[in-house]
């Protein structure tokens, strides 16, 4: 049976361990004071009274506990005080590749045992979704400290390989979501750019909040090959070519600049955090970093 340490060292532990994934917008179960929630309150379980901040909504003081302690308390229900949260992870082939046995899905599996152990530390539901062609396994979010292992252990299972289209495969999983919370997809991103956007556009028409780690090999990103090479598809058994890498890096890194720049504005439309992860950078230290500005940014 897998275990976090088989994900995450001591060190990384240590690194993300003091840090608090923070929403920007309203979705529900977000939480202890630090978000408003569109519950009132009526039909969710009482956790815990806090003490009151201003910009808190006047109607959730408890005014018995001001007659008894003239200070004013707000009162916190279970659905208030936690985050839910889906992590969505790409098989595809695409995320097959990497070198000296590092791949971008090996990369994005240790940033995904960090964002469920960060988040169930803070009693927070997580909950995770892995796809290739489509939906291979649903596990729903719960926030006990003995679920961190059931998602560990998927991790564990798990191998990438195939094709995939993102954008089906996120319409297909729209439904399956009932409530809306926040959604961290772990992929390249490859594939239809218009339509993963329809599709990422119909997260948000559901209220959901979204990130993207979109995760990259350095390779990728700088094609840095110089004599003739083999290149073979990750997706599609048996396709390779024989290239010379020179004759084809001008235009590859036209295409991919503007693969990245489209995929970038339609983010921003949405109001979707599309965040570039490579995989020579330590994982504990990326995810530090971005949850640190984050955080700032409120």
């Amino acid at each position: 049976m897998a275990h976090v340490s088989d994900f995450l060292t001591p060190a990384d532990l240590q690194k993300i361990s003091n840090l608090q994934v923070v929403a920007r917008q309203v979705v529900e179960g977000f939480c202890s004071g630090m978000h408003r929630s569109p519950h009132k309150g009526f039909s969710v379980e009482f956790k815990q009274h806090r003490q009151y901040v201003p910009g808190d909504e006047i109607r959730h003081i408890d005014w018995r506990v001001f007659g008894r302690s003239d200070r004013f308390y707000i009162r916190e229900y279970e659905e208030e005080t936690n985050l839910r949260a889906t992590i969505l992870l790409d098989m595809s082939g695409s995320m097959n590749y990497g070198r000296n046995g590092l791949t971008k899905y090996h990369y994005a599996t240790r940033l995904a045992a960090s964002l469920a152990y960060l988040m169930i530390g803070q009693q927070d539901s997580v909950g995770m979704v892995t796809f290739d062609t489509k939906i291979r396994k649903y596990i729903p979010p719960r926030s006990r400290v003995s679920h961190l292992r059931v998602l560990i252990d998927e991790l564990q299972r798990s191998e990438p390989g195939g094709e995939t289209e993102l954008g089906d495969v996120f319409h297909d999983l729209v439904p399956k979501l009932h409530r809306r919370g926040l959604l961290v997809i772990l992929s390249d991103c490859f594939g239809d750019v218009p339509s993963l956007l329809k599709a990422l556009a119909h997260f948000r028409h559901a209220h959901h909040e979204i990130l993207i780690f979109q995760i990259w090999d350095r390779d990728e990103l700088e094609f840095p090959f110089k004599q003739w090479t083999q290149f073979e598809s990750l997706e599609t058994a048996g396709v390779k070519h024989l290239l010379d890498p020179v004759l084809l890096r001008e235009a590859y890194l036209e295409n991919l600049e503007k693969f990245r720049a489209e995929l970038l504005r339609g983010c921003r439309r949405h109001k979707i955090d599309l965040v570039p992860f490579v995989t020579d950078q330590p994982y504990a230290e990326a995810l530090a970093a971005y949850i640190s500005r984050r955080r700032t940014r409120g």
